[in-house]
């Protein structure tokens, strides 16, 4: 029977030579490179930069404004929306930022948040969860997919209903 086993192990040998070679390749390297890219057009943008009618109908605008860069609520949930960019992406969301109150912005004078304010949009623009305080990114997408615009996107993209 000994035989048998040093032969089965001799067998599966080149596969963990295979799975080393796999293994080098640094994983958090191909996340950071993910990660990046979802930024660039996903990612946080200032409020600023961008304009309000230019998103209609093409993105879901999730907004965090903050009194100032330094507010803990901002940063928190920055570092949260950091964590898993690209779950936002698969569902159209565009990150913007504003952290001006003194500016008097298009997105503050439409949204008029007080203190640190989580805004999420629908894709026809219209607020319809506002948060007084930070949100992980996995109850954002929990929120996103009960949008009705989202559920019928879902619907088109797999008209069995199921992923």
């Amino acid at each position: 029977m000994k035989p048998l086993y040093t032969l089965g192990l001799a067998a599966l040998l080149p596969f963990v030579a295979t799975a080393q070679e796999a293994a080098a390749i640094d994983p958090s390297v191909q996340v950071e490179a993910m990660a990046e890219e979802a930024a660039g057009a996903y990612g946080p943008r200032d409020a600023a930069d961008v304009v309000f009618a230019d998103l209609l109908f093409e993105f879901r605008p999730v907004v965090v404004f903050g009194d100032s860069p330094e507010d803990p609520n901002f940063l928190r949930q920055m570092e949260l929306l950091a964590r898993d960019l690209p779950a936002l992406q698969l569902r159209d969301v565009v990150l913007i930022t504003d952290t001006d109150p003194e500016a008097r912005g298009e997105w503050r004078l439409k949204l008029r948040p007080r203190g640190f304010s989580l805004v999420l949009m629908d894709k026809d623009l219209r607020p319809v969860i506002r948060k007084p305080l930070p949100w992980e990114v996995r109850e954002i997408t929990a929120a996103i997919d009960k949008f009705p615009l989202r559920r019928q996107e879902m619907l088109e993209r797999n008209p069995a209903g199921r992923r």
